[in-house]
């Protein structure tokens, strides 16, 4: 139990395929030229690694990574994608990974997020979701979070999805100056979306192709702020005016993509996760924001592949409870007797001994692997102590006196359950060295079953003939 705290957690190892990418974000409103030429740069700097043994761009999309970015289709977006020469080399994977990234620090304006393929569909590992309606609220308090993930060890790619979205010029009408005058303000909404959008009042058709026509006002009419201020709308009594006579006009950014989640607005605040376990990051996450009191009306949840881990490590804890009660069901029917299956579910908390020995040796956090691995543990260690406790049943029913029936059942039983013990052990050795591809899924579940099974088969037979011998029993009465 002391040691329980050591322990690392993670949702499931990190997997090395020898492949990763690089999700480029420039400013909205970015050319798509200009996205091209950030993503030439980062195509150099990974044709400069000499462990990269091919690098593509993809400029204008990029593929969905996980969390909440949906937005996948943009002239400010793109993505390059870097296949090693050594996909089982981990560590140069890593290596590679860092120089690049300190690379595109330089490049202004350009937001490089790291990311793995998967077999899996998961959430990014930090996610700070930040509820409420205000859209300037949100805004600002996701970026102090952005800030206070910042300083947070082990955290990169720290992002906001409450991003500036295009430049937009805002136009906000005097009610009271159109009431004055007679106006109604939707019809100058609708003839000033007219003459700087343009509407489409019919189509030219040439063969099977249909093409619009569209009429608004003249590129040197509506190119700048002050065109635009300028515009001649239709005025009382047939007279025109200016739109800076009715309205004021700025320039400002809206934001990027508003989400809703639960059916209200949110900012996901996100970060990836390097150098650390998930557990421990999440814990300096917790800690960097508990001074950080939201404004009202906006609530703080912590979300991303924390809360899946805790929903998957409560129903595999479950499932390790389930699985105990039902081997105790068959132990009890067997035996016949309520007792002696309690003997036999000693090796379970043994087993769990040998497994965090295990996992602190290697250095395995725990993981939805390591649980499964503890799942399969409850129904493999009983075996050897049904076997001592058999064999002591027997001898006690054929009139052996109970001391002397648990020496010559531990006797008799010793090879057989040493020898079931290191065959399995063995086999699981290949897993557990991590070695090819994918190693990093079998070989916490090889260390788990290995390290609860050797440990539990040494203390077996010294913890269950001391427990039976101190357990009063009618056996040897039924005579």
């Amino acid at each position: 139990m002391a040691a329980l705290p050591l322990l690392q957690t993670e949702l499931i190892p990190q997997l090395s395929e020898g492949e990763f990418f690089f999700e480029a974000t420039l400013p909205e409103g970015a050319s798509l030229a200009a996205t091209d030429r950030a993503l030439q740069v980062m195509e150099q700097a990974a044709a400069a690694e000499p462990a990269v043994a091919v690098s593509y761009a993809t400029v204008g999309s990029r593929l969905v990574s996980g969390g909440l970015s949906v937005n996948t289709r943009a002239e400010n977006l793109g993505q390059l994608n870097v296949v090693m020469k050594d996909r089982g080399d981990g560590a140069a994977e890593v290596a590679v990974a860092d120089r690049m990234r300190a690379a595109f620090a330089d490049l202004p304006d350009l937001e490089a997020r790291f990311g793995r393929p998967s077999y899996f569909t998961l959430k990014t590992p930090i996610e700070v979701i930040v509820f409420g309606d205000d859209l300037e609220d949100l805004r600002t308090h996701s970026l102090e979070i952005a800030a206070r993930l910042e300083t947070v060890p082990g955290l990169v790619d720290v992002r906001s999805s409450l991003e500036a979205g295009n430049p937009e010029l805002q136009v906000v009408f005097d009610r009271e100056r159109l009431a004055a005058l007679g106006l109604d303000m939707g019809v100058l909404s609708e003839t000033l979306k007219n003459r700087v959008l343009g509407v489409v009042p019919t189509r030219f058709k040439e063969e099977d192709r249909q093409i619009d026509i569209r009429l608004r006002n003249r590129e040197s009419d509506r190119h700048t702020v002050e065109d635009v201020r300028n515009l001649a709308l239709p005025g009382p009594d047939g007279t025109s005016l200016r739109l800076t006579s009715v309205a004021q006009v700025s320039e400002d950014r809206g934001p990027a993509e508003i989400h809703r989640l639960q059916q209200q607005r949110a900012a996901v605040v996100s970060a990836n996760v390097e150098g650390r376990s998930l557990g421990a990051a999440v814990t300096d996450v917790r800690a960097a924001l508990a001074g950080l009191a939201p404004p009202p009306g906006l609530t703080v949840e912590l979300g991303g592949q924390n809360r899946e881990m805790q929903v998957s490590f409560g129903s595999l804890r479950f499932a390790i409870l389930l699985a105990v009660f039902l081997v105790y069901l068959v132990m009890a029917a067997t035996f016949e007797s309520f007792l002696h299956p309690l003997l036999v579910l000693f090796t379970i908390p043994m087993a769990l001994i040998g497994v965090v020995a295990a996992l602190l040796l290697t250095g395995t956090p725990v993981t939805v692997i390591v649980l499964i691995g503890v799942v399969m543990l409850v129904g493999i260690v009983v075996n050897n102590a049904i076997v001592l406790v058999d064999a002591v049943n027997r001898l006690r029913r054929a009139g052996v006196p109970k001391h002397e029936a648990i020496v010559r059942a531990a006797h008799l039983r010793l090879r057989p359950i040493l020898m079931t013990t290191l065959t399995t052990v063995l086999g699981l050795l290949p897993m557990a060295l991590a070695w090819g591809e994918g190693a990093e899924l079998r070989s916490p579940l090889a260390i788990t079953v290995a390290g609860g099974l050797l440990l539990s088969t040494l203390l077996t037979l010294l913890v269950i003939p001391a427990a039976y011998l101190a357990v009063p029993s009618r056996i040897g009465d039924e005579r």
